[in-house]
């Protein structure tokens, strides 16, 4: 008797459905979102189980590699596909959700999802936040352009390195806009050091992959 099983994976819990080749349940429980604890839900059946799928999701590139790691068969499916094949399911449960995944490994019915390297989920996360950091920095910039144009204040074209002391000179005969434009300055100031903190290790983390790389004939 071959098992398959179903994982419905969220960030506290999550549901594991084991079922065999002839669709009767096995299984059906809640256990912590932890490789470790999955692992020993499913110990029993690790010699005959054949597939454990899960879908792709903000945890899957920690927990796909995690269970590999365990020995476990574990595929991370396409979000839409199980989806589109679960869709006729009414009343929908994680019980629900999970059987329908543990279904889906049973008959092989799925399309799996690539899963990057955490190298590439590193990288992208360095240029996710830089991006957002430099989305804060001129959104500071930009307020500050707008809300001096209130007092007749035009700051025109500005290099960015004079930026700063452009505006304390605009604002400096009004003590109250001079204090507000201080604490705008003040976070841009924050967020251009982070910014930059960000772009070298952007840079850095490039050159790094250039010096492995084999057309660098190292």
């Amino acid at each position: 008797m071959e098992f398959f099983c179903g994982l419905d994976v969220a960030t506290e819990e999550t549901a594991v459905c084991v079922v065999d080749n002839h669709s009767e349940v096995h299984l059906t429980v809640k256990v912590a979102t932890e490789p470790d604890a999955l692992f020993a839900v499913l110990k029993p059946f690790v010699t005959r189980l054949r597939r454990v799928g899960l879908e792709a999701g903000s945890l899957s590139p920690w927990l796909h590699p995690e269970l590999l790691k365990l020995g476990l068969p574990a595929t991370c499916l396409e979000t839409v596909h199980v989806r589109t094949a679960m869709s006729a399911q009414r009343n929908k449960t994680d019980e629900k959700d999970t059987l329908g995944i543990a279904y889906i490994m049973r008959t092989g019915g799925f399309r799996a999802a690539h899963v990057k390297t955490e190298s590439c989920y590193r990288m992208r996360l360095l240029l996710t936040h830089r991006r957002n950091l430099k989305r804060r920095f001129l959104d500071l910039e930009n307020a500050v352009r707008h809300s001096l144009k209130s007092f007749g204040i035009k700051l025109g074209g500005i290099s960015r390195s004079k930026f700063d002391q452009a505006v304390r000179e605009a604002a400096a005969d009004d003590p109250f806009i001079a204090e507000l434009m201080d604490a705008m300055l003040t976070a841009r100031a924050a967020l251009w050091k982070e910014d930059c903190r960000l772009r070298w290790w952007r840079r850095a983390s490039c050159a790094a992959a250039s010096w492995r790389s084999p057309a660098s004939g190292l």
